[in-house]
């Protein structure tokens, strides 16, 4: 009998080294491409300034991207779209005059306008064979305002006894604070002034003054109510 052949090579491992292999196997998974994401630049989008679309994590090798207002990816909601080979930036009619695209897909918006708050979509065209195409939204906020309050109501006689009642309007996101003032001197926040039975002690000029805390803009209206007998009496309005 010729001698035994010689044991192949092997590698043990022990159970838990089995079971630490299995655990690692489990919870490992091939590292995947960054998702596609954009930023507003900056984060808090006034009424007349500029602002950036930044598309963050775009993948390499694309035919092209278009860029719509809104969610609905046809012709009549296509503002720009830019074409890789030959770096070729085609409008549409979407396309506003303030809106430039670059190469990295970005959007910017220049001198930003209430119409422009909103939903945009951002179409990747790819060249893979498995996914052609990629969609993103993205929606900004847009602080505005507050506008020249209006005081309601305007142009009314008032008579001793009466009573004064006022409320003040204006648009603003987020939306403004309310303060009045008589003839210069604060008398309450809110957007109403009440005042029951008037007597000619209250003729005088009435301002209703609008804040918004994001834009640091403030602006006031007045008018100038005088309190007459019971036979008559005048209002007139100015602008402040």
């Amino acid at each position: 009998m010729g001698p035994l052949p010689a044991p192949s090579c092997t590698q043990h491992i022990t159970w838990k080294g089995f079971l630490l292999t299995a655990s690692l196997l489990n919870f490992w998974n091939p590292p995947t491409t960054a998702e596609v994401t954009i930023e507003a630049q900056p984060p808090k989008v006034s009424e007349g300034k500029d602002v950036l679309l930044l598309v963050h994590n775009l993948p390499q090798n694309l035919p092209g991207y278009f860029w719509y207002k809104g969610e609905i990816t046809d012709l009549y909601h296509y503002i720009i779209s830019y074409i890789v080979d030959g770096k070729i930036i085609i409008y549409g009619p979407a396309y506003s005059g303030r809106e430039t695209v670059y190469s990295n897909a970005s959007l910017l918006i220049q001198n930003v306008t209430r119409e422009d708050a909103g939903t945009y979509t951002l179409h990747i065209i790819k060249r893979s064979d498995e996914t052609r195409e990629e969609i993103r939204y993205f929606s900004f906020t847009l602080y505005y305002g507050p506008d020249l309050p209006r005081i309601y109501p305007s142009f009314t006689y008032y008579r001793s006894g009466e009573n004064l009642d006022l409320s003040c309007f204006t648009d603003s996101n987020p939306p403004a604070e309310y303060f009045w003032t008589i003839n210069g001197k604060f008398q309450l926040s809110g957007q109403k002034l009440f005042i029951p039975q008037i007597t000619t002690k209250h003729s005088g000029l009435y301002a209703c003054s609008v804040h918004n805390s994001a834009t640091g803009k403030e602006i006031s209206k007045s008018m100038t109510v005088k309190v007459s007998g019971p036979c008559h009496g005048d209002l007139t309005e100015s602008q402040s």
